[in-house]
């Protein structure tokens, strides 16, 4: 979608504190962190949230899931970490493009 910022982050044209890329995804500190340690993963492709997956986003879902604890231990978060997936404005959701919150304190 040309007017989603998560989009352009992930077509790198919107700079980001990234700190992991690959072909699907693109992780990058937030921007307004709730906590020491606040990152997002997001996938290269558009989708607008969670309601919007199927079953033929179970493998990029898959893929962005078993990142989380890989990048967690990498930012610091061995001990422990939350994650978060706003969905729709009723569940909080600011950025209509899927990402999945993690975060923490390092320690």
């Amino acid at each position: 979608m040309s007017d989603c910022i998560f989009c352009k982050i992930a077509a790198g044209e919107i700079p980001c504190n990234k700190i992991y890329e690959d072909a699907d995804v693109v992780a990058f500190h937030d921007i307004r962190p709730l906590a020491p340690v606040h990152f997002l993963i997001i996938p290269k492709l558009h989708v607008a949230s969670l309601a919007d997956c199927g079953p033929e986003h179970e493998a990029l879902l898959g893929r962005i899931m078993g990142l989380v604890p890989k990048l967690a231990a990498e930012q610091g978060l061995a001990a422990g970490f939350k994650t978060g997936i706003n969905t729709g404005r009723g569940g909080g959701q600011e950025v209509f493009h899927l990402h999945v919150h993690v975060f923490g304190h390092k320690g």
